[in-house]
């Protein structure tokens, strides 16, 4: 469902991805690993058609994001680390917006709104302003407008940063679960216990290169380390990288 081919992606001299090249099936749930800098950012924006790749290829569901954006876009869920939602319209409104957007009908805008508002209990707070929202209910709100169309791809990026431990464990138990109906999920993470308990597979990011791609078995056996955590391996894989921004 999602690939890069050899894709590079630059900013004047610097090279923020370098030739990554990346496979994520139908049914995965895969978790995107890397210290600041590293490119996480850039590949997801590439991935979600907000940048075009200097060189190589992106494709969601077969269709190119630079020559077939819509068509990749459709099929695309995101919820992205910063949430911005429209501080004036109620959560309903914001999700009677997004529903619009996608061209669905009034019958089909109703019964989807009110789904994943069961899904992610927003009722009590659906018709207030979200200016009024937590950081928790403003993430509830956006895992459910990036849901409304059912996509089979989704993409979210640091989706446990800030909220509550209920809310992280719905996050989690709703990632598996749209893998087990047989969704591509990309997660970019920091938190490294979240990728260990739930992902199918790993990929590690450092220095715009992908350093390791597999399980967590896998990585274990490569370092060979079979005692520590995914905490301890990452550090170990990337200790030779600085902090910045990519």
């Amino acid at each position: 469902m999602i690939r890069f081919d050899s894709t590079t992606r630059t900013f004047g001299d610097k090279t923020a991805v370098d030739r990554l090249n990346l496979t994520i099936p139908a049914g995965e749930l895969f978790a995107f690993l890397g210290p600041n800098g590293a490119g996480k950012t850039t590949t997801i924006k590439m991935l979600t058609g907000l940048l075009r790749p200097s060189s190589g290829r992106v494709s969601v569901g077969g269709f190119d994001t630079t020559t077939h954006p819509r068509e990749a876009a459709s099929l695309l869920g995101f919820v992205p680390e910063e949430v911005f939602l429209y501080d004036k319209l109620t959560g309903r409104e914001f999700l009677e917006f997004t529903a619009d957007m996608r061209g669905f009908s009034a019958a089909e805008k109703a019964e989807r709104i009110e789904r994943q508002s069961e899904i992610f209990e927003l009722h009590d707070f659906l018709d207030d302003l979200t200016e009024t929202y937590s950081h928790g209910m403003r993430q509830r709100l956006v895992f459910a407008a990036a849901l409304l169309h059912d996509p089979p791809v989704l993409v979210v990026d640091e989706p446990m940063v800030g909220l509550d431990p209920k809310s992280v464990r719905l996050v989690k138990d709703l990632l598996r679960q749209r893998a087990s109906a047989g969704a591509a999920v990309f997660m970019s993470t920091h938190t490294l216990s979240v990728a260990e308990e739930i992902a199918d597979r790993i990929g590690i990011i450092d220095h715009g290169r992908l350093n390791f791609l597999g399980t967590i078995a896998n990585l274990r056996q490569m370092l060979r380390d079979d005692h520590h955590s995914l905490e301890h391996l990452f550090l170990e894989l990337t200790k030779s990288n600085g902090d910045g921004k990519a």
